[in-house]
């Protein structure tokens, strides 16, 4: 099964174009709901007021040497490894569902604009990836879910208590549990519920693309050019001067306000 290109056997039936066209149709979802939350939550503005603060308070100038320098330890420390959790099983979780998302989406895109249609032993490769990255999403969404969200382990809230920030998450572990429940059927031979769980993959993937401006989705957008201007202020010596935004983590999409922690 998990060397299977369910992509190449459902070319059978429906076109590569048209499975091609819907990966273009999410990405232009993806990049509409970003951009109207990001004019809609003034968070360019944001941006540029902060940065135009931090320039006027700097005590030092930072060299174009040293900020490459700290936008790639940025990347590779703060948002790859995502080090602001510390360590433990919430950072565990989410780099298992952050790498296990990047890899099921381009292994996705790969097979689609790829190997449809062609030789199905020949994608055996990416299909594995495929797989392997949905798996992982699973894992690390679903321990999170269940297990770790702060609201449920401090404010004593049960894990099905649902807020529009959990679209986001939600619609992910929908849409890599019905893709492996569709790979399976499929592999099975079990053609009714196949097609079952392939409309419910499609279901999830239009909540998750088509739901960004109401989701934490852009959320992955911002937060890496939050981390690398809070490196660079630092490095220049503006983050000591600057106050820090009390309005930041609502108009900014950083962080989701939640009820106060009960205590019983």
């Amino acid at each position: 099964m998990l060397e299977l290109n369910p992509f190449s056997v459902l070319a059978e039936t429906i076109s590569p174009l048209a499975m091609q066209g819907f990966i273009i149709a999410m990405v232009v979802l993806i990049a509409m709901g970003t951009i109207i939350q990001m004019i809609h939550h003034k968070n360019i503005t944001y941006f540029f007021n902060n940065a135009k603060k931090a320039k006027l308070q700097a005590t030092r100038e930072v060299g174009s040497g040293e900020k490459v320098s700290i936008i790639a330890k940025t990347v590779v420390h703060d948002i790859g490894t995502t080090s602001e959790l510390g360590f433990g099983k919430r950072r565990l979780s989410h780099v298992m569902g952050m790498y296990g998302t990047i890899l099921f989406w381009i292994s996705t895109a790969v097979l689609i604009f790829s190997y449809t249609g062609i030789d199905k032993e020949s994608s055996s490769t990416w299909s594995m990836l495929w797989h392997a990255g949905a798996i992982l999403t699973c894992l690390g969404g679903y321990w999170f879910w269940f297990f770790l969200r702060v609201d449920v382990s401090a404010e004593a809230h049960p894990w099905y208590r649902i807020i529009k920030a959990d679209l986001f998450v939600l619609a992910l572990l929908a849409c890599s549990t019905f893709a492996l429940l569709w790979s399976y059927t499929q592999f099975k031979g079990q053609v009714g519920l196949s097609y079952l769980f392939l409309a419910l993959y499609i279901l999830s993937n239009l909540v998750l693309f088509g739901g960004v401006y109401w989701s934490k989705f852009a959320h992955m957008f911002y937060k890496p050019g939050a981390a690398i201007q809070k490196n660079l202020a630092e490095a220049d010596g503006s983050r000591d001067n600057l106050p820090p935004p009390a309005d930041a983590p609502e108009q900014f999409g950083l962080g989701i306000k939640r009820e106060e922690p009960k205590h019983y």
